[in-house]
C-alpha cells in the first residue's frame, strides 16, 4: 500500500473520533444536577447520605487540622486566632454547620494550642 493513498490516517482519526465522543459524553455527564430535587439544598443532601457511615459523618472533618477552640462569635475567634499566631502556632478558622466559629490547627499542635487557648481572657 503506497503512503500516497492516506489509508494510514484512518487509524489515528478514528481514535481521535473516539476519544473526542468520549469526552463529550461525559463532559456531558458531569454538567448533570445530582442531588434532591425538593428544594433542598445539594450539600444537605450530600450530608445525609453519608449517614451510613456513622458518628463520624455527623461530625465536621478538616482533613488534617484539628479544633483548638470553638466560639458563638468570629471576633473572639480572630483573637484567638491571633494569639496562637503570636506564639508561632499556625491557625485557621471555620464556620461550623451550627453557626458555631471552629479555631483549626495542625494535630502536633493541638495540646500547645488548646493550653495557650485555655488560658486566654478572651474565653
Amino acid at each position: 500500500m503506497a503512503t500516497s493513498d492516506g489509508w494510514y490516517l484512518i487509524g489515528p482519526l478514528i481514535a481521535v473520533g473516539l476519544v473526542g465522543f468520549l469526552g463529550a459524553v461525559f463532559w456531558r455527564m458531569g454538567l448533570q444536577p445530582t442531588g434532591p430535587h425538593d428544594g433542598e439544598s445539594f450539600r444537605d443532601g450530600y450530608a445525609a447520605g453519608l449517614a451510613i457511615f456513622g458518628e463520624r459523618a455527623e461530625q465536621d472533618d478538616y482533613g488534617l487540622l484539628w479544633p483548638a477552640a470553638v466560639t458563638d462569635e468570629p471576633e473572639v475567634a480572630d483573637e484567638i486566632r491571633r494569639l496562637l499566631k503570636d506564639a508561632g502556632i499556625r491557625a485557621t478558622q471555620a464556620t461550623r454547620r451550627d453557626g458555631r466559629v471552629s479555631v483549626l490547627v495542625f494535630a502536633e499542635e493541638v495540646e500547645a494550642a488548646r493550653r495557650l487557648v485555655g488560658d486566654s481572657p478572651s474565653l
